[in-house]
């Protein structure tokens, strides 16, 4: 009895089963698996060929690979880029790292079944698909247990973790971009949190490597990301918690040198490339593309028409709303989780651009679904009054709605992918007749 599958782990399954049809529907089909590994996502992934079939850390295959027929020849995309004469791939190589077990599985079976083995036939792309299921699935179990430590109801954490999937950009970036590196920092930024949490609720020495193992992927994935050491004190829950975890990590200096190696050896990875393609550790492969923090456009990634978060995807401002009990139970955790939702939102919308190209909604954010949907969970479990909670339920169901509406005008263009203004956006808004084709 004492292993029995909880309500909320099934509903992990549920929404990982629903994923899953819609995902072989949309992407593993005729030739629509062309459209998985994309824009970004192509420069991701092509460290994988380049290390296991072509050994070419330059990329020489690229043309000839543009050339086959795997790719919508409306969607090519240039990753590369060059520093000291040399062709260098412009991303950071961790979505390749924590894609790479599907990628030789899909390599494997390429050749047992008969497909080209080139890293970019049907199989390879079904199979990043899958990579991003995959740790989707991850992602959820460590929001889940993470929820337990907040003493969530078991159907309450179900909502939430139905709510972080269908009602925010994670559902698109996991069936339609699953090239892309949120999905994967969704899962691993879950990771972080719940073993801080562990930490400083324990104070149990060995979760500090756990923490600097887990850090160095997300920073190998999205350097950027590495903002996520700055919700310590959130995870803490109060300051003489955070002093005391501050203290005892100062004091265990074995484990904290394990753990800043961990985090050293894995982000170096990054250097050793760089070494390889063009016998420089420290590369720019950023040309030209900066972050200006005199001109954030605080306001702009949040509520604009072109990419606002709020408007596109409201399940992260009705999140907010937990912020009050925060308020009522801990300041310190309210200031801890808006001062940190403040610095990662002044360093995302500091970026030259912005609205980070053609997404839906503010993309930069999913990684950190985790953190809202804690505040969601804490508004839901905060209300007393089964009228109030009622019509927050409501609440919720209804932008799940919403947003499944919105992601599916925006995979056909009806929502477009970077040229919105409001009159565009409330001429179409909720417009159900559009989507019938």
């Amino acid at each position: 009895m004492k292993n029995r599958i909880t309500f909320s782990q099934l509903s992990i399954f549920i929404n990982i089963f629903i994923v899953t049809v819609v995902s072989s529907n949309l992407n593993w089909g005729k030739n629509r698996w062309q459209d998985v590994i994309v824009s970004d996502g192509k420069g991701y992934y092509a460290y994988l060929p380049a290390v296991f079939i072509y050994h070419d850390l330059n990329f020489g295959f690229f043309n000839k690979i543009e050339k086959e027929d795997y790719y919508n020849k409306n969607l090519y995309y240039e990753y590369r880029t060059s520093a000291f004469g040399k062709v260098l791939d412009k991303y950071f190589c961790g979505t390749a790292l924590v894609e790479m077990p599907f990628f030789l599985a899909a390599h494997s079976l390429s050749r047992l079944c008969g497909y080209k083995a080139d890293g970019y036939s049907q199989l390879y792309h079904i199979f990043i698909n899958i990579a991003a299921i995959f740790y989707l699935f991850i992602g959820l179990i460590f929001l889940n247990l993470t929820l337990k430590h907040y003493q969530i109801k078991e159907w309450e954490k179900s909502l939430v973790l139905f709510a972080a999937v269908f009602g925010t950009n994670l559902f698109y970036y996991t069936i339609r971009e699953p090239g892309m590196s949120h999905v994967y920092s969704f899962a691993f930024i879950a990771m972080f949190f719940h073993y801080s949490v562990k930490y400083f609720s324990t104070l149990k020495q060995h979760y500090i490597p756990i923490l600097g193992l887990i850090l160095g992927i997300i920073f190998l994935i999205r350097p950027v990301n590495g903002l996520i050491i700055f919700i310590f004190p959130f995870a803490s829950g109060s300051f003489e918690s955070f002093r005391r975890g501050v203290i005892t990590a100062l004091r265990k200096p074995l484990a904290l040198v394990s753990g800043l190696l961990l985090f050293a050896g894995i982000a170096s990875a990054q250097l050793v490339i760089y070494k390889i393609s063009t016998g420089h550790f420290i590369i720019d492969s950023y040309v030209d593309e900066r972050f200006n923090f005199l001109n954030p456009h605080l306001a702009d990634i949040l509520f604009s028409y072109k990419k606002g978060l709020f408007l596109y995807t409201p399940m992260f401002l009705i999140s907010m709303t937990g912020g009050y009990d925060l308020w009522r139970t801990s300041k310190f955790s309210f200031f801890a989780w808006f001062g940190f939702f403040f610095l990662i939102t002044y360093v995302f919308s500091s970026w030259w651009c912005w609205f980070y190209g053609g997404s839906f909604s503010s993309r930069v954010y999913v990684e950190f679904i985790p953190l809202f949907m804690i505040l969601l969970a804490i508004a839901l479990n905060s209300f007393e009054k089964r009228a109030l909670k009622t019509g927050f339920i409501v609440i919720i169901l209804a932008l799940i709605v919403i947003c499944q509406i919105q992601t599916y005008q925006y995979r056909y263009f009806i929502i477009h992918w970077s040229n919105m203004t409001m009159e565009k956006y409330w001429e179409v808004f909720l417009r159900v007749d559009k989507l019938i084709k």
